[in-house]
């Protein structure tokens, strides 16, 4: 299993990350479908070729071909709006909130998927790429579709763990080579 191959990589003094990859991925309560979707969506969005070579293969096991591409097309939408938007947040001058944005972003209103699962995996990409204006957007769609806070949660504690998970492991792939 591949989960078990990302844990054992985990290096001792991140025994925590470890423990929580486990329990995050191994005792989700979410749906399969949302629960693949976010490993993968952020998987991508984490960065990490590691982290990517280790979890795609399951995430792709348990989810359908349009739920597959629909997570991937989560990360890559996320990839550029969180960019787009976190900056225009960012900027001092508030007209830039006011200039259409001018960017394709039709998967968001077609994802494949159900618009809840679409919702969720891009407010965990959201949350890797720190996008304050996303997280809240994603948030509120998702409460008003019925989304319980702990389901919200659930989805940012899979997208903290993942990144964590990546930065450590791509940071002792790095020393490694020293």
């Amino acid at each position: 299993m591949a989960l078990d191959e990302l844990k054992a990589a985990v290096p001792d003094f991140a025994k925590d990350l470890k423990l929580n990859l486990g329990s995050v991925i191994g005792n989700s309560e979410l749906p399969q479908q949302q629960l693949w979707g976010t490993v993968l969506a952020c998987a991508i969005a984490s960065r990490s070729p590691k982290v990517l070579r280790e979890l795609e293969p399951e995430a792709k096991a348990n989810l359908s071909d349009e739920a597959y591409t629909a997570a991937k097309a989560a990360a890559a939408v996320m990839a550029m709006n969180n960019v787009f938007y976190r900056t225009r947040h960012l900027l001092s001058d508030p007209e830039y909130g006011n200039l259409r944005a001018g960017l394709r972003m039709n998967v968001i209103g077609k994802p494949g998927v159900e618009k809840v699962d679409f919702e969720l995996w891009s407010l965990a990409v959201s949350a890797i790429n720190g996008c304050g204006q996303c997280l809240d957007s994603h948030e509120q769609v998702l409460r008003k579709a019925g989304v319980d806070r702990e389901t919200v949660q659930e989805a940012v504690k899979i997208a903290s763990v993942i990144q964590a998970v990546g930065v450590t492991l791509d940071a002792e792939g790095v020393l490694a080579e020293q």
